[in-house]
């Protein structure tokens, strides 16, 4: 499936914002693909007109497999000051996520201690020395023979947390074959979404909501979409 580009959802001196599509990595990485950040890069060099080095700093990230809103700083002043945000969890992330089977309750949290290594996180114990506590809190927005919407607001900003915490209460994502589910989609994604981001202008006294466009197929279609074994 040919790579799709992103989508620029805003832009002024200090930030930019855009919906990356699923299979994008967001930095430069061994495989070569094209990630957000070169072509985040490029953009802003020809949309203004600048012939040298362009600033552009990543301040927080979103799984290659995901899609979603995903915000860079055009300055070194907004990159330390929306890092800080999410540093300090004062930026609100909103996604949502099909997982495999049918979830019990309507609503609830998720609070683990998750460990990350060889590419993949894992939820350890408390008294891990790698271990860091990850919270979530989550409500299902539908259902589904065998599969359940739900709409996840994160609490900390932990490596793959939502596919993890999930997986680990026996919900792995759709596609999500790092975190048992047993088939892929076709094009490789996983039923996850960023869809909504919000935070404070770096530089203005104002609060700022991005919001993504749904997936190809999002939700229930997805299934249909599933690749043969």
């Amino acid at each position: 499936m040919p790579l799709l580009e992103p989508t620029v959802l805003y832009c002024d001196n200090h930030l930019l914002a855009l919906d990356k599509p699923a299979g994008m990595p967001i930095q430069a990485d061994a495989s070569g693909d094209l990630d957000l950040h070169s072509w985040a890069k490029v953009w802003i060099g020809k949309q203004f007109r600048k012939p040298g080095a362009v600033f552009c700093g990543i301040v927080h990230r979103l799984d290659r497999p995901a899609r979603g809103v995903v915000v860079l700083a055009r300055t070194s002043k907004a990159a330390a000051r929306l890092s800080r945000q999410f540093a300090e969890r004062t930026a609100h992330k909103v996604y949502e996520a099909v997982v495999l089977a049918e979830v019990a309750s309507d609503t609830g949290d998720c609070v683990d201690w998750l460990a990350t290594g060889e590419g993949s996180t894992r939820v350890v114990a408390a008294s891990h020395p790698d271990a860091q506590r990850a919270e979530l809190t989550w409500q299902v927005a539908d259902r589904a023979v065998g599969r359940t919407l739900l709409q996840i607001a994160l609490r900390t900003g932990r490596k793959h947390q939502i596919r993890a915490q999930w997986a680990h209460r026996g919900h792995p994502l759709l596609g999500d074959l790092r975190y048992g589910a047993p088939a892929p989609l076709p094009d490789r994604s996983i039923a996850l979404w960023a869809r909504e981001l919000t935070l404070s202008h770096p530089t203005r006294p104002e609060t700022l909501t991005f919001a993504s466009t749904p997936p190809p197929g999002w939700p229930w279609h997805l299934e249909a979409r599933l690749a043969p074994r």
